[in-house]
C-alpha cells in the first residue's frame, strides 16, 4: 500500500513539475514577433470585417486613448469561428505583445504593441506618486520634460529597448505627469532611410510603423524641424 501511494506521489509530483516548467520553456516563444502569426491575425480581421458589414474586432475605447493604444484587437471576437486562439506571443496567451490595429479607417492592419515597457514605465510613475511630485530636470519641448532621476531614487536613468532598433531609449514626462518613451533616436535613423515626403507639423511617426511589425508604444507625437530635418515633438 505503501508503495503503491508512494507512486501516486511521484506520479503527481511530475505532473505538478512539468505543468511549472511548460511556461518557462514557452516563454521564449512568448516573446518573439512572427510574421506569419501576424498574417494569421490579419486574415481572421479581415474575414470577420467582411462577413460582418465592415465592423472591426476590437474592444472599445476612450475617446482621449492615444492612437497606438486605440484599437486593440478583441480575440473572444475571432476565436475560435476565425482563428483557432491567440498567438503564443499574445497577451491574451500570455505573451508580451497587445495586437492592434492602425488605419482602422481606410486600411485596418495588424501590429504589435510592445508591453514590456509598461513595467518599466509604472515603475518610474510609481515612484514620482511616492515622491510627492515629479522631479522635472529640463524642458526639451512645449510641455515635454526630463527627469531627475536621482531624486526618485535611481542609480542610473531608467530605459525601455526599442521593438525597432533594438536600442536603449529614455523617457521623457509631460506636465500632467504622464511618462512616455523618447523615440527620437529610432525616428532619426528612420529619416535618414525614408524616401516619403515629410513636412513640419506633420505626426511623422507612421514611419516608424510602415516597415515593422509594431507600433511606438507610450509615444508623443513627432515632426521635422523645418530647419534640422531632425525629429522634433510636435508642439499642439
Amino acid at each position: 500500500m505503501k508503495k503503491k501511494l508512494l507512486g501516486y506521489f511521484l506520479v503527481l509530483t511530475a505532473m505538478l513539475l512539468s505543468g511549472c516548467m511548460y511556461p518557462k520553456e514557452d516563454l521564449a516563444q512568448n516573446q518573439i514577433p512572427y510574421k506569419d502569426q501576424i498574417q494569421a491575425v490579419q486574415t481572421a480581421v479581415d474575414d470577420f470585417k467582411k462577413d460582418n458589414g465592415g465592423i472591426l474586432p476590437i474592444k472599445t475605447k476612450e475617446l482621449g486613448t492615444p492612437i497606438y493604444q486605440k484599437y486593440p484587437i478583441e480575440f473572444k471576437k475571432i476565436a475560435p469561428q476565425y482563428i483557432a486562439e491567440p498567438p503564443g506571443n499574445a497577451f491574451e496567451s500570455g505573451g508580451i505583445f497587445q495586437y492592434v490595429l492602425v488605419d482602422v479607417e481606410t486600411n485596418p492592419t495588424v501590429k504589435l504593441f510592445d508591453l514590456r515597457m509598461t513595467e518599466t514605465i509604472r515603475d518610474v510613475k510609481l515612484r514620482i506618486k511616492s515622491n510627492g511630485f515629479p522631479p522635472y530636470k529640463k524642458q526639451i519641448a512645449k510641455n515635454v520634460f526630463s527627469l531627475d532621476y536621482k531624486q526618485l531614487g535611481f542609480e542610473k536613468p531608467p530605459y525601455v529597448v526599442s521593438p525597432f532598433t533594438n536600442q536603449n531609449l529614455s523617457m521623457v514626462i509631460t506636465g500632467d505627469a504622464e511618462v512616455y518613451v523618447d523615440y527620437r533616436p529610432d525616428l532619426y535613423q528612420a529619416l535618414k532611410k525614408t524616401n516619403a515626403a515629410l513636412k513640419p507639423g506633420e505626426d511623422i511617426r507612421s514611419i516608424l510603423v510602415n516597415d515593422s511589425m509594431f507600433v511606438p508604444a507610450y509615444s508623443l507625437p513627432y515632426t521635422v524641424d523645418p530647419k534640422t530635418k531632425e525629429p522634433v515633438f510636435l508642439e499642439e
